[in-house]
Parts: structure tokens; C-alpha cells; sequence
């Protein structure tokens, strides 16, 4: 992968401090605001990184790139994706994939039009833990009751409060809990469950966004229930219960440190296949590997599960009347 990088802020960091640890992943290029030339120099400079840009187009013309990362606020995942994606450019587009499930059909329409890479980077379905989990479910017998508490206190919240507004708490950035956090949650139980059946998000609003909510999902024959907050804290951890069994993570939605299989009046069974410090680590494995083998059926398959998770949230925004700037445009 000849990788070009869009965006200078945390999640470029957390992605810059292990990328070189994939040997078939080339540092091409990074592009961001005239304002952060300084960072992206220093950059440059610490990662061996081929080119800086602060024009986005020129880098996308550049022949050395062949896939994008975009690091951005959600509200422009959208239009970098989609201006990448019709430069011939693979895409890597970070959580959540678009502002609506509208922005996000036309983008996979492009690239399969066009047979390019469209990927969305979402820990938890590329986690040794998460997919050692999955092969576990079975043995609960029946699913009844799924819990999943995905809770950390912003340090944006208080400057939020004082009428400071950050893109983690824009609305007109399609910021929030349940787009920032709650995601994790979903795409953990959409990942091993599929669509539910009901959808209903019961959000803690202030100044127009969610601060903190609970998401309902119905499944028929089991319960859900996805908490995200960012104005309150909490022991964050995953429960899955079954008639037979259950399995507990005392971990966030997004990192799956290890798990535990708990069959009914037996022992604990503790799980532990990670084997890379950071949480990103393995997603990017597996999107070097698809780009390189031109894996089209693997990014189908997870393209399939991102348009789930993007019509979850689709439901829950209205459930709980959450409207974000992207999404007025579509009117």
C-alpha cells in the first residue's frame, strides 16, 4: 500500500506511532490545513514520510498514492472520500463512514463502479479478540439479553458546557455520543447479530447534540442495549447472555482487550488472543492485505456491514430527532 494520509489530528498521530511496523505499508504523502505545516514537517521528518501537501488535489494527483486515509472530521468523510474515489484512489474513510446512509451509498456505488478499495476503519471487526468472541457465541445457546457500555468523559465536554463548541459536539460536524462512541457498540453487535429488527435511541440533548444516550435494539428473540457517553464515565465492559452461558469483556467496544466464556455453574474460561498493543494495528494488516491481493469480495463483505451499521444509525438519529448539518443538505 502507497499510502497517502488526509488530516493532522489524534487518530493521524495514533495511526503515524505503529504504521511503520507494517513493512508493506509506504508513507507517500500527508496533507493538511497551511496551518499545521509545522506538525506535518515534524512528521515528515520522524516518519520518513515522502511528500507534505497543504492542497488536497495535488496530492490526489500524485502517482505514488494509490490509497487515502482519512482522518477528518465526520462531516468530510464524505466529500474527501468521494473526491479520492474519482481520482482513481482506494479509500480507508475513519469511523464513523458518512454523516447518513445516503453519503455512503454513493460512495459505494463509485467504488464498485470503478473497482477501487472502499473500506471503513472500524477497530473492533478486525480485533484477534472480537473474531475469537465470535467463534464463542455458540456455545451461550440462545442469545437473550447483549449489554454494551462504551462511556468515557470527554475533555471537550466542559469547554461544550461554556458554549465552546469542537467537532466532537457539532452538530453541523455530525459530532455526538452515538457517533463517536456508541458506533463501537454497534458495530460490535451488528458484526456478530446483523440488523435488528427495532431501533430506538433515547439521547441525553444538549445544545442539539447527544451528549450521552441509550440505544435500544430489538432483535426479536434477544434484547440490546448500547450506552455512549461522553459527559459521564463509567467502568466500560460488554455482556453477552445466553441460556447456556455468557460472555463478559471488561473492556470498551473498541479496543476488546480479552474476554471471558462463562458456561452455566462452571469456571471461567479466559481469552486473550491480542498481540499488538494498539488498537489499530490489526485493521491496517488486513487493509494492506486487501489492497495488495485486491481482496473485492472481502471489502464487499464488510461494505455490506457498514451499510447496516449506517442504517442503524440512520434509525436512531430519528428516534431521537438528531439532525446534523450533511444531513440538511440532503433535504
Amino acid at each position: 500500500m502507497k499510502l497517502g494520509i488526509v488530516g493532522a489530528g489524534i487518530i493521524v498521530g495514533d495511526l503515524l506511532s505503529f504504521i511503520q511496523e507494517i513493512p508493506t505499508i509506504l508513507l507517500k504523502a500527508i496533507c493538511s490545513r497551511p496551518n499545521h505545516e509545522e506538525k506535518l514537517l515534524d512528521w515528515q521528518h520522524r516518519y520518513g514520510i515522502s511528500q507534505i501537501y497543504s492542497d488536497y488535489s495535488k496530492m490526489l494527483m500524485n502517482n505514488d498514492v494509490d490509497t487515502v486515509y482519512i482522518g477528518l472530521p465526520n462531516h468530510l468523510h464524505y466529500s474527501y472520500a468521494k473526491e479520492a474515489l474519482l481520482s482513481g484512489k482506494h479509500v480507508i474513510c475513519e469511523k464513523p463512514f458518512t454523516s447518513n446512509v445516503h453519503e455512503f451509498l454513493e460512495l459505494k456505488e463509485i467504488a464498485q463502479q470503478r473497482k477501487l478499495i472502499l473500506v471503513e476503519a472500524i477497530t473492533n471487526q478486525y480485533l484477534k479478540n472480537y473474531l475469537s468472541m465470535k467463534e464463542y457465541l455458540p456455545k451461550l445457546g440462545e442469545i437473550k439479553i447483549v449489554e454494551c457500555n462504551y462511556s468515557q468523559y470527554s475533555s471537550r465536554y466542559e469547554a461544550f458546557k461554556e458554549g465552546i463548541i469542537q467537532p466532537a459536539f457539532n452538530p453541523e460536524m455530525s459530532g455526538g455520543a452515538l457517533m463517536d462512541i456508541n458506533l463501537y457498540n454497534i458495530h460490535f453487535v451488528v458484526g456478530f447479530f446483523g440488523s435488528p429488527k427495532k431501533v430506538e435511541y433515547w439521547a441525553n440533548m444538549e445544545r442539539g447534540i447527544d451528549t450521552s444516550g441509550i440505544l435500544l435494539l430489538d432483535y426479536g428473540d434477544f434484547k440490546c442495549i448500547c450506552i455512549g457517553s461522553k459527559d459521564s464515565t463509567a467502568p466500560n465492559a460488554v455482556n453477552i447472555q445466553g441460556n447456556k452461558g455468557y460472555i463478559h469483556m471488561a473492556s470498551s467496544a473498541n479496543v476488546c482487550d480479552n474476554f471471558e466464556y462463562t458456561p452455566t455453574k462452571e469456571t471461567p474460561i479466559r481469552v486473550d488472543l491480542k498481540d499488538h498493543p494498539h488498537r489499530m494495528y490489526d485493521e491496517f494488516v488486513e487493509f494492506d492485505r486487501i489492497i495488495r491481493e485486491n481482496d473485492l469480495e472481502k471489502v464487499s463483505d464488510m461494505l455490506e456491514h457498514s451499510e447496516k451499521v449506517m442504517k442503524v444509525i440512520e434509525e436512531a438519529k430519528k428516534s431521537a430527532n438528531l439532525v446534523f448539518g450533511p444531513d440538511r443538505h440532503d433535504l
